[in-house]
């Protein structure tokens, strides 16, 4: 009985076992090369897949997706001579896990090894600065040779990228400073540019201003000439008319000789307070006029009117001869009667 029940446990076991070896399950994105007796004998999908124990044997289990591989800064030397240290950056995918396990040991060393060779292949036929400016064109060749080549290792190089360019520390500060020159000169160029901006609109905002100016005093003295000859016409206009209601009232009046005498007298030193009226032309006929119309003054005021050392009456002169002129005589200043002179003007 004892012996019966070790025999189905061992029995058990070894089907347990048998199990256990036979199911595989495969995750997504994975594959495994199975090998039979030592061949090639399929490869397994994702999934749950039946093997022969102690027959099948998983040789390899290959990861299918996009992989990054980074490598180490690798020294190449330019076409002008000059050592830089590059780092590149690989994105690949193994497309074949049969090839990629058969035809080759280590796929990853050599990607490596082929990137290397094949970065200083490209970057020998270049020199510094077409090195540092044209990464797409050294992008595009590695790329190019990488997937020639490892397209029979069941592997497709996706992308390549240069991470980094070293160049010697020596030309490094070569370019720092060729740079900063670089941009000094465009700075003071920039600045030039905007003085030279500012001048020139400061100079029109003047020209503009002036201008301005210009038309504002022609306006202003446009309107004073207008506003003073308005002026004078509003004023000439209120003399005639003064002149007019004067003559009006003259001859409205009917004056006499005699006041128009009286009036002139009071004129007179108005006229007289000049520097430059010292002699005055007065027709004769005014003179007896003048002559006559005192003595009724003196008459008509009494004896205290008559003025000290002048007569009361003059002789009238003599009468014009016919069809002439009547005429004239200078008349000074201190010729004229006392009255005449410190008259009062007429209210």
């Amino acid at each position: 009985m004892s012996g019966g029940l070790i025999a189905v446990a061992v029995l058990s076991f070894v089907v347990l076992v048998f199990v256990f070896r036979a199911v595989k399950i495969v995750p997504q994105a994975r594959a495994m090369v199975v090998e039979r007796l030592g061949r090639y004998h399929r490869t397994l999908i994702p999934g749950l897949a039946i093997v022969l124990p102690f027959i099948d044997r998983v040789r390899e289990r290959i990861d299918l997706r996009e992989q990054v591989v980074t490598f180490p800064p690798q020294p190449v030397i330019t076409e002008d001579n000059l050592v830089v240290g590059i780092d590149t950056v690989i994105y690949f995918q193994v497309t074949d896990p049969r090839a990629a396990t058969y035809e080759i040991a280590n796929f990853i060393k050599a990607i490596e090894q082929l990137t290397v060779t094949t970065l200083r292949n490209v970057i020998g036929g270049m020199n510094l600065e077409a090195t540092l400016t044209s990464r797409d064109q050294i992008n595009g060749q590695l790329r190019g040779v990488l997937d020639e080549a490892t397209g029979k290792w069941g592997i497709r190089v996706n992308r390549v990228e240069l991470k980094a360019i070293d160049p010697p520390r020596s030309v490094q500060d070569s370019m720092e400073k060729q740079m900063r020159a670089e941009r000094d000169r465009r700075a003071a160029i920039l600045t030039a540019e905007g003085v030279r901006q500012s001048e020139i609109l400061r100079a029109e905002g003047e020209k503009q201003a002036a201008i301005l100016r210009a038309e504002g005093a022609k306006q202003a003295a446009i309107l004073g000439a207008e506003g003073e000859r308005e002026a004078q016409v509003l004023r000439a206009e209120g003399e005639a008319r003064a002149i007019e209601t004067v003559f009006a009232s003259i001859h409205a009046g009917d004056a006499d000789p005699k006041l128009l005498a009286y009036q002139y007298l009071q004129t007179l030193p108005r006229i007289a307070e000049g520097q430059a009226s010292k002699l005055w032309i007065v027709p004769s006929e005014l003179t007896s006029a003048l002559g006559s119309g005192l003595g009724d003054l003196s008459s008509l005021l009494g004896p205290g009117a008559a003025v000290a050392g002048q007569p009361a009456e003059r002789p009238a002169p003599a009468a014009p001869a016919e069809g002439g002129t009547p005429p004239t005589r200078p008349l000074n200043k201190s010729s004229l009667p006392t009255s005449a002179r410190d008259a009062p003007p007429a209210g």
